[in-house]
Parts: C-alpha cells; sequence; structure tokens
C-alpha cells in the first residue's frame, strides 16, 4: 500500500460526507410528506368518499354524494392511537434525537472558539445538515405531540430512511477519522494533518452514535407497540366470534370510545332512545375534525360546478390567468436583481458605467407596474377572471337551490328556513375559496420555492436555508395559531347565524309578535344576540393581534440572520453592495405572501366553514326518488287503491296500520276521524311525499313507485287548508299551475272558483299583489285563488285538505259550491272535521288508529249507530247549541231591558253564559255516552 492510498479513501469519504450531509434533510423531508401524504389517503375514512349515486344526479346533472347515516358515522372505523403511556415513550425519544442535534451545534461553537485562532470550522455541507436536521425532527416531534393518531406509519418508514442514512453519514466519519486526515478551516489556509481521531471528534462520533441508537429505539418501539396492538385485537376478534378467552368481559360486546359496553351509554335505561344527530347544514358548535384529504375529497363534489365545461372561450381564459400568474412570479424575481443592478451601477461596482443607469431605473420601474395583485399584469388577470368567477357562482347558487327543492318532505318538515337559506348562501364562499388557491396560494409557494432556490444558486446555502427555516416555522405558527382561533371563530360564527336566525324568525313572525304584543321581548332577544357576537368577536381579533405579532417576529429573526450573514460578506469583500440590496428587496417581497398567508389562511378558514354547511346540505339526500329505467304514467282515469298500506313516521308508533280502501273513478270519498288517526298520512303518501313501509298504493292498477314521481304529481291537485301564495300578483299566483296558460283559461278557472268578479273589484284587478304568504288577501279569498289555479290544473285526482275549516259559514258555503264544481269528473278525496260538507260523498271512511274503522254513505254509517253516528250527533249537538246562542245574543240586544218578566231575567241569566261554555257542556255530555257495543 503507497502513501497515496489512504488519501483516495479519505477524499471518497469526505466526498460522501458533503453530498449525503446537503442531501439529508432533502431527502427526509420530501420522504416525509409523501409518506405522510399516502398514510393520509389511505386511513382517510371510506365512508365519507363522494361517490356518484347509481343512476342518479344531483343539480345540473352532477354526481350526488352518498350520505352518511348515523349508524355508518357511529361505526366508521379509524386508525388507533397510542395510549399516553406509550406515546410518551415516542415524545421522549424524539426529544432526545432533536437534543443530539442541539449537542452537535454546541460542539461545533465551542470547538471553533476553542481553535480560533486556527481558523478552525466544520464547514458549511455540516452547519446545513445540523441546523436543517435539527428543524427536521423538531418538526417531527411536535407532529407526534400535536397529531392524532401519531406516529403513524409515515413517521414509521422516515425514521428508518433517517437511520440508513445516519448509518452513512457515520461510516464515513469513522473512515475519514480513522485514517490520516486535515482538519477543515474557516479561511484559504490549510487545516492541521491529524493522524487519529481527536478528543473533539471523539464526541462527535458519540453523539452521532447515541442519536443512531435513539432512532433504533424509535423504530423497535413503534414495531413492538404495533405487534402488540394487533395481537390484542386479534385476540378480542377471536372472542367475539365465540372463542370467549380469559380476558375477554363478560358482556363479551363491543367497546364504544366512551368504554362503554355495546356503545350504550351508562345509565341509560331506555332501549329505544334515539339520539338526534345535529345536521351539519345547521352549523354546529363542534364539527368533526378531518384530515386536509378528507377535506379536499368532500369539497371536489363543488369542482364540477366550478370548472366551465359548458364553455370553452371559458377554459381558454382560465389558461391565459395561469399563463399570466406564471409571468407574475417571474417579475417578482426580476424587481429585486434590478434593484440590485441598479445599486452596483451607482457604486460604480464591476466596472459598469453610471449613463447606464437611466435605462436600468426605467426596465425597474416597468418591472415594478407588472408586478403583483394590482399591478397592471394582476388587474389584467382579475378583469379576465370575473367571467369564471360569476360562472362558478351562478353554477353553485342555482344547484343549491334545486337541491334543497328535489329533497323529500321530511327534510322540510324538520328543518329551520334561516338556517338553510344561510347554508344555501355560502355558494359566494366556495367560489372565494377557488379564486384565493389558485391565484393567490399557489403563486405564494411557488413564490416561496422559487426564492429558496434563487438563494442558493445566486448566493449560497445558508441564504436558502435560512428562507426554508423562516418559511416553515412562519407556515407552522400561522397554521398552528389559527387552528387555536378556529374553535373561537366558529363561535362567533354560530352567534352571527343566530342574530341573523333571530331577525329573520322575527320578521317571519311579524303578525304573532304584534298578536302578543312581544315587541319589546323580541328587541330583548336580539340585542342579547348581537351582544354576544361582540363578545366572541372581541375574542377573535384579540387571538389576531397576538397572532400577528407572533408571525412577525419571526420573519423579523430571519431577515436579521440573512442581514447579518450578508453584510458580513460585503465587509469581508465576498459580495458586492448590490447584492445586499437584492437580499433586503427580496426579502421584503417574501413578506408580502407570508403575512398574506396568514390573512389567507384565516379567510380560508372562514370561508371553509362556511362552506361546510353547504357542503352538508348536498350531501342531504332526498329519501323518495325515482327508481332507476321507471316509466311515467302514460294517462291518468282516477283510480286509488291502497293494500295493506303500513307507514309510520317513527318506527315505534305507527301511523298506518294495514289500510285497505279504494276508489273508483269520478267518486267522492272523504276521510273523517279523530286527530292523528292517519288522514293527512293517507294524502302524503298518494302524492309520493314518503315511501311505503308495507303494502302498495295503485293508480289505474300501476302502482305508485313503478312510475315518476312528476307524472303521478301531474295528474293529482291539492287544496290546502292553509294556502301560501307567492308575494307577487294574483295572475302570477293562478299561471303558477300551468305557466302557459292564456288570461281566458285563467278567467274561466276564476269564474268556475267564484272568484273572478271578486278580483275584478280589487284596485289592480288581476295585476293586485297579494303580500307575504297571501296575507293581503282574506282566508276564503285565498280558498278560492287555490281552487281555481286546481282547475287550471286539470288534474284527475282532487285532495282537499281540510279547505273549509277556517271559514265562517257564509263563506263556507261559497267555497262549498267551488269545491263541487272542481270535483265534477274527478276522483276526489276530502279530509272533513265537519261531516256536513261530507254528507253527498260517495264513501266516507273513518279513520281510527291508521285503519278504517267504518266505511260506507252518510246513510249507512247513521244506521251502523257506531264511531261516525258519534260524531254526527255531537256536531249537530253543537250546531244546534251556537245556533241557540246566537239566536239568543241577538234578543238580548233586540229587548227592551225594561220590560223583561222574571222568566225573561232568568233566562239572561242562563243567556250569560258564553256559547262556548254551552258547546264545551254538550261535547262533554255526549263524549261520556258510551259507543254501542261491537263498535271499536
Amino acid at each position: 500500500m503507497t502513501a497515496s492510498e489512504p488519501w483516495v479513501s479519505n477524499n471518497t469519504a469526505q466526498a460522501i460526507l458533503t453530498y449525503v450531509h446537503y442531501a439529508y434533510p432533502i431527502i427526509l423531508l420530501v420522504f416525509f410528506l409523501s409518506a405522510f401524504t399516502v398514510h393520509s389517503i389511505l386511513t382517510a375514512p371510506k365512508d365519507e368518499i363522494v361517490q356518484a349515486v347509481p343512476d342518479r344526479t344531483g343539480p345540473g346533472g352532477k354526481p350526488l354524494p352518498r350520505n352518511t347515516s348515523p349508524s355508518a358515522k357511529k361505526g366508521k372505523q379509524k386508525e388507533l392511537d397510542f395510549s399516553p403511556a406509550r406515546k410518551l415513550v415516542f415524545d421522549w425519544l424524539s426529544i432526545g434525537v432533536v437534543l443530539t442535534y442541539l449537542a452537535n451545534s454546541v460542539i461545533v461553537i465551542v470547538h471553533a472558539l476553542v481553535d480560533k485562532k486556527h481558523e478552525w470550522w466544520c464547514g458549511q455541507s455540516t452547519v446545513i445538515y445540523i441546523v436543517a436536521s435539527f428543524f427536521l425532527y423538531t418538526l417531527f416531534l411536535i407532529s407526534i405531540i400535536d397529531t392524532k393518531p401519531s406516529p403513524t406509519a409515515a413517521h414509521y418508514s422516515t425514521w428508518i430512511v433517517g437511520l440508513i442514512m445516519e448509518c452513512i453519514l457515520l461510516g464515513a466519519s469513522l473512515a475519514i477519522y480513522s485514517s490520516e486526515h486535515r482538519e477543515p478551516t474557516a479561511g484559504h489556509g490549510e487545516g492541521k494533518v491529524r493522524h487519529g481521531v481527536t478528543t473533539w471528534e471523539a464526541i462527535e462520533i458519540f453523539v452521532d452514535l447515541v442519536r443512531i441508537i435513539l432512532i433504533c429505539a424509535l423504530i423497535a418501539f413503534y414495531a413492538l407497540f404495533v405487534l402488540l396492538r394487533w395481537s390484542k385485537a386479534r385476540s378480542a376478534h377471536r372472542g367475539e366470534n365465540g372463542t370467549t378467552e380469559e380476558t375477554s368481559g363478560l358482556l363479551n360486546g363491543n367497546a364504544n370510545e366512551n368504554g362503554n359496553a355495546n356503545g350504550n351509554d351508562y345509565g341509560s335505561t331506555n332501549p329505544d332512545k334515539v339520539e338526534e344527530e345535529v345536521p351539519g347544514w345547521v352549523r354546529p358548535d363542534k364539527v368533526e375534525s378531518k384530515s386536509w384529504w378528507e377535506y379536499i375529497r368532500g369539497y371536489s363534489l363543488f369542482f364540477p360546478y366550478l370548472w366551465p365545461a359548458k364553455s370553452v372561450r371559458l377554459q381558454l381564459v382560465v389558461l391565459i390567468c395561469f399563463a399570466l400568474v406564471m409571468v407574475q412570479r417571474a417579475i417578482n424575481v426580476l424587481v429585486p436583481m434590478q434593484a440590485g443592478a441598479i445599486t452596483n451601477t451607482l457604486s460604480g461596482e464591476g466596472g459598469a458605467r453610471k449613463s447606464a443607469v437611466w435605462g436600468q431605473i426605467c426596465l425597474f420601474i416597468l418591472y415594478r407596474l407588472l408586478q403583483g395583485g394590482n399591478g397592471l399584469l394582476g388587474a389584467v388577470r382579475s378583469t379576465l377572471w370575473l367571467p369564471i368567477g360569476q360562472y362558478s357562482y351562478k353554477e353553485l347558487s342555482t344547484a343549491a337551490f334545486e337541491h334543497v327543492h328535489g329533497l323529500s318532505l321530511d327534510f322540510h318538515l324538520g328543518k329551520k328556513t334561516g338556517e338553510v337559506l344561510s347554508a344555501m348562501s355560502k355558494g359566494s364562499s366556495i367560489n372565494t375559496f377557488l379564486e384565493q388557491v389558485t391565484f393567490q396560494v399557489v403563486p405564494m409557494l411557488i413564490d416561496l420555492v422559487v426564492a429558496m432556490g434563487y438563494f442558493l444558486i445566486v448566493f449560497d446555502a445558508y441564504y436558502a436555508l435560512v428562507v426554508a427555516v423562516v418559511t416553515c416555522a412562519y407556515l407552522y405558527l400561522t397554521i398552528r395559531l389559527a387552528q387555536w382561533r378556529a374553535n373561537q371563530r366558529r363561535h362567533m360564527t354560530n352567534l352571527d347565524r343566530r342574530s341573523d336566525a333571530v331577525k329573520n324568525d322575527s320578521m317571519m313572525s311579524y303578525e304573532t309578535v304584534k298578536y302578543f304584543n312581544a315587541e319589546k321581548y323580541e328587541f330583548k332577544r336580539f340585542r342579547g344576540a348581537v351582544v354576544d357576537y361582540q363578545v366572541a368577536e372581541y375574542k377573535v381579533l384579540l387571538s389576531l393581534n397576538v397572532m400577528n405579532v407572533a408571525q412577525n417576529m419571526v420573519f423579523t429573526i430571519g431577515l436579521m440572520i440573512t442581514c447579518f450573514i450578508a453584510a458580513y460578506q460585503v465587509t469581508t469583500g465576498q459580495r458586492r453592495v448590490g447584492d445586499f440590496v437584492v437580499l433586503l428587496t427580496y426579502m421584503a417581497q417574501l413578506q408580502q405572501p407570508l403575512n398574506f398567508f396568514g390573512t389567507f389562511y384565516r379567510s380560508i378558514q372562514s370561508a371553509m366553514i362556511n362552506s361546510e354547511r353547504l357542503l352538508e346540505l348536498f350531501k342531504e339526500q332526498p329519501t323518495v326518488v325515482d327508481d332507476p329505467n321507471i316509466k311515467e304514467l302514460p294517462s291518468c282515469q282516477g283510480a286509488i287503491r291502497f293494500n295493506d298500506v303500513s307507514f309510520a313516521y317513527d318506527p315505534r308508533k305507527p301511523a298506518l296500520d294495514g289500510l285497505n280502501f279504494q276508489c273508483a273513478p269520478g267518486t267522492t270519498t272523504a276521510l273523517v276521524g279523530e286527530s292523528g288517526g292517519g288522514k293527512s298520512t293517507v294524502f302524503r303518501l298518494l302524492f309520493r311525499f314518503y315511501n311505503l313501509t308495507g303494502g302498495s298504493i295503485q293508480v289505474d292498477g300501476h302502482d305508485v313507485k313503478d312510475v315518476t314521481i312528476d307524472s303521478l304529481r301531474r295528474h293529482i291537485g291539492v287544496v290546502p287548508q292553509d294556502t301560501v301564495l307567492f308575494n307577487e300578483d294574483i295572475m302570477y299566483n293562478l299561471k303558477y299551475a300551468k305557466p302557459d296558460a292564456t288570461d281566458e283559461e285563467v278567467y274561466d278557472a276564476c269564474r268556475a272558483a267564484s272568484i273572478h268578479e271578486k278580483i275584478l273589484d280589487f284596485p289592480d284587478g288581476y295585476a293586485s299583489r297579494v303580500g307575504e304568504r297571501g296575507l293581503k288577501l282574506s282566508g276564503g279569498e285565498k280558498q278560492r285563488v287555490a281552487i281555481a289555479r286546481t282547475i287550471l290544473k286539470n288534474p284527475r285526482i282532487i285532495l282537499l285538505d281540510e279547505a273549509t275549516a277556517a271559514l265562517d259559514t257564509e263563506t263556507e258555503q261559497h267555497i262549498q259550491l267551488a269545491l263541487d264544481k272542481l270535483a265534477q269528473g274527478r276522483t276526489t278525496l276530502v279530509i272533513a272535521h265537519r261531516l256536513s260538507t261530507i254528507t253527498t260523498a260517495d264513501q266516507i271512511l273513518v279513520m281510527h288508529k291508521g285503519k278504517v274503522a267504518e266505511k260506507g254513505a252518510h246513510e249507512e254509517l247513521l244506521a251502523m249507530k257506531g264511531r261516525y253516528a258519534s260524531m254526527w250527533r255531537r256536531q249537530i249537538k253543537v250546531q244546534q247549541l251556537s245556533d241557540k246562542a246566537e239566536r239568543l245574543r241577538n234578543e238580548v240586544r233586540g229587548d227592551d231591558s225594561a220590560s223583561q218578566s222574571e222568566d225573561d231575567r232568568n233566562a239572561g241569566n242562563q243567556r250569560g253564559r258564553a256559547p262556548e261554555a254551552l258547546v264545551k257542556g254538550a261535547l262533554d255530555e255526549e263524549s261520556s255516552r258510551p259507543l254501542p257495543p261491537g263498535h271499536p
């Protein structure tokens, strides 16, 4: 072996050490981010995936998401976290790894101070390795402490990669130190030649060896704990399958997250207790935390509405906007470079002629004119993007409107109108989110990456390292503080929404407020809601100031370090003054996107909180939908048949239980009985508001579930008890049943409903506005308008739901005549409490507990002397007493009190009883009579 052979081996080891020092933090960071991304995707709950429902599309032909039922959510499998004790092991081991890098830095600094006269220095690659690795393993430690579950397979695989590279570094160091080598220096001179391992080198190797042992311990403990958890889960699985082990619980049930056997809450004595779940669109106070991948996957539902697929021109505009964004990134690099060139020219460095500075200044002004969001390029991009934003907002808003209208009745019965309207209005939040991500966040990240590359190439690795560390620290601090403020912002948003709800509900209930003189109560309620919101707003703004100070401190420290480095290099002649100006200008430019990220993260968090409600609203699915490949109802004669129909709003209480009846075409069937007997449910099921739980409903021999909902409802007309009209003119409300109807057709329908002449007496005739919900019209006028537009629809089946219940006797007679005309030649189902209005019905069904208790014509039912006869006697008695009370009241008004006889005065005492008291007494007397034997 010659004397030069050790130097060849030494040079090779030195090259390996240098390259690995530079590559170590980069490889480890990229690997961890990649592993974290893959792990997040693979472990995301599968039941939240937005999928197209087979053969069904949502608003605008887009796929509907699968809604997660409460039972599915409760059973959703999540990755298990380690116990606190085991997690503490990883925390302390990770802290030990971080401390080893801190020890390396202390060794380097002390060594440099001790050997100052020999100008010893570890070298740039070692500084990069120590500082970057310190922050990298600190990031790992923070991720273990902050996130759940942790550590994960991403940490485990990253530790393995780090262990391999640490072993390579240790091997290269031993190869160098064990042979003849020369110590590095900070200057241009040569360091001392060493023939063996020095004390400093031995300490360094010891620290590296401790670090390797700690990383090995992290890997070993992770594998051990995962193996133990897998073994325990396997034992529990065997116990559930019947192989009961000694470790199995006595109840042998599945423990939920709270540790309760079989998932039941302790102390629950009601097995039928159903916990009502708050819908996501209601904006609950606490929302389940989700990973970034779950958010992206959930919000992918909106992407088809955001991309202008219907316009090639708009797609080209999108591409042009992206190109302008890339040009803006190049301008951001040219501005500080041009500032440095002007400085060098003015200072006479590099032999540049000062006369050339005028052209350089003009070029700098041109760059500044083009730079930034308020620059020329930014203004052009914003202008071009306007139709894209309008397209997205239009598609989302109309899609939300269509979707809510497509939901079934069970949703609308349980909704709060203010909540739904507020959630539907959040389409602008999605649009804002898209634009901010596309033209602010992505460009910001590109600017940061370009800045690191620029400093690495044009300056040196120290600047790139400082920029990278400051950027990561700034972003992490921003995200962490924003997460801390998330619940505060969410609470503030909820209180803002609550104040809006109080305001909307109070305005919509204007008459009720006036009826009960509750203005002061409403004022106090709204004022209290505003005060609660302002208290929450104060906390949010205070935490915002804390966040801004912390962000500014991080960036200021980074700027100070880079300025120290640049100033040192300028004073030692390594760099020109223009380079220092470039550094200051570029760092100032970087502060803008970083500061924006803090603002953006808050705004995007607010947008996500708002858009979560729209997303959850989109996830609501209609329960009554057409089956695939279903056909339309070709025609309708009006034959209706209920075959053993069963239905329940709540499984614990059936609404219909084996209901059977049929209606011949052109006949009238009346439904009577006590409240809760199932009368309204019959109408709702026939109109396909709900799905049956048993039996079938047929129209002309076609099962209603085998024909499209739209074609079925096209042949059914409904006159409800409380008619709600749009706040438009009368003609608009009438033509709502048939938009293409002519005015003459409308007039004919109104004549048939006995309302035409009444409308002509209005000051504006058919152009008269009816007010909110039609409140400018009387009850009888609204009912006749409802009858007129049902006549205009010309259905074969008519559903009359207590159409005259709230009207006076005279108006009822007019309405009844109109209803008789409406029912001519049509199959009519009537819900009536006033039996006098359905005496001419072809058949009367007496409903009791979801079944037909009695059936027949009026005379037949009276002859049965059963439930219907009792109801008839009761109503006749009440009517007689009401007539008598009214007659007595009229007599009192017309009699001369001075000529009253004793009998009259006694009668007057009797008349002093209110008619309501007389009616109530008759009802009590009649209800005390038992039904004849044999009747239900």
